[in-house]
């Protein structure tokens, strides 16, 4: 028999006995001055007392994790890979040497071009000794102007070679040192895809690791689009807080800001996507794993809310239970208003410093003693 049978019951046989003479009464609940619940021990029950608080309004979503940026760690020169110098799924900075190819060949390189560039530099300094000598003779008429436009050819066509073979070597000096890879973003790195001894060749494309940028992170989550005005109104004056939940064990993770609204309604499902960041210090998130956003709209201010638990359906809408000074229980029909953080706010029918029952409501009729036990 539900409770609200046995509450009807009771004010049933009160009318009978009013009217017959004689006052009937469920077994189940037993009046306060009856001889039988003078032997009954009453209940004990949880109960808070009603106060008012702020609240926070919120809209949720069902999103993934993703990493902030993702690079491929591939190698620019050809050769064979030395050392690898970095542990597995290590948490690591950009810049930080990841693999070594036998630098040998390259460095021999360097040298060559080094070598070029100094020949091309003395024929420069002798072809431009030259050209000084030569200017101070064809004012006196020892040479020809066609002598001295061809000794200043010479010199301006060594000043050229030198330009090239200082391109040259720094070209050279560039691959020497593109045999140390490096990490090209800090993240989290995963598991070497080549093994040390392997040749590797540029035009091949092969990646050797690849990173994930973790910190910070971003998750990509959608909202029914009714929530989409308030959210734009929201963005437009100061950020969105965003919060990050477990779907396991509902677990606060982290909390970041919203830092993109999609830009169209998907028609199939009527939302729109969102996309919010988080520090992630701690590494809570990770990519790909599946969250609860939870975006906070705004804060309903000085209102009276209680926890979900202490509400329940009645006859003719959603009731509390409340404990009255002479530890009886009584019906107050409510009228609800939004919920959030596992509490209901309560637009009418309850007052600050009332106590509601928050458990074993179904155990409960009106006119019941109980002993309340705060929680």
């Amino acid at each position: 028999m539900s409770r609200w049978k046995t509450a009807g019951a009771v004010l049933a046989a009160v009318a009978v006995g009013a009217a017959g003479g004689y006052f009937a009464r469920p077994s189940r609940v037993p009046q306060a001055d009856s001889p039988r619940a003078q032997h009954v021990a009453a209940p004990v029950v949880k109960t808070t007392v009603v106060a008012r608080r702020d609240v926070p309004i919120y809209v949720t979503g069902i999103g993934r994790v993703e990493a902030l940026n993702t690079a491929q760690v591939k190698s620019r020169i050809d050769g064979p890979i030395e050392k690898t110098l970095f542990t597995e799924g290590e948490q690591i900075a950009a810049g930080k040497p990841l693999f070594e190819i036998d630098p040998r060949p390259y460095r021999a390189v360097v040298v060559q071009a080094e070598g070029q560039l100094a020949r091309d530099q003395a024929q420069y300094e002798s072809a431009k000794a030259d050209y000084e000598r030569a200017t101070d003779l064809v004012g006196n008429g020892f040479i020809s102007h066609q002598i001295l436009e061809q000794r200043q050819a010479l010199m301006a066509g060594y000043a050229a070679a030198i330009r090239v073979d200082q391109g040259v070597l720094d070209n050279a000096r560039l691959n020497l040192d593109f045999t140390t890879i490096r990490a090209p973003i800090a993240g989290r790195i995963g598991k070497r895809l080549v093994d040390t001894g392997n040749l590797i060749r540029a035009s091949d494309g092969t990646p050797l690791a690849e990173i994930v940028q973790t910190r910070p992170i971003t998750a990509l989550f959608t909202v029914p689009q009714g929530a989409l005005p308030e959210i734009r109104a929201q963005m437009t004056s100061g950020q969105i807080e965003v919060e990050a939940i477990s779907t396991d064990d509902r677990r606060s993770l982290s909390r970041g800001t919203l830092r993109l609204i999609g830009n169209e309604v998907d028609q199939a499902t009527g939302t729109v996507e969102l996309k919010a960041a988080f520090d992630n210090d701690g590494d809570a998130l990770w990519p790909g794993q599946l969250i609860e956003a939870r975006l906070t709209l705004r804060y309903r201010r000085d209102v009276i809310a209680v926890p979900v638990s202490a509400v329940t359906p009645g006859p003719e809408g959603q009731v509390v239970f409340v404990v009255d000074l002479d530890h009886k229980v009584a019906v107050r029909k409510v009228v609800l208003g939004p919920t959030s953080e596992g509490r209901t706010v309560i637009e009418q029918g309850l007052q600050p410093g009332e106590q509601v029952v928050i458990e074993k409501l179904d155990m409960l009729a009106p006119g019941l003693s109980v002993q309340a036990e705060a929680s």
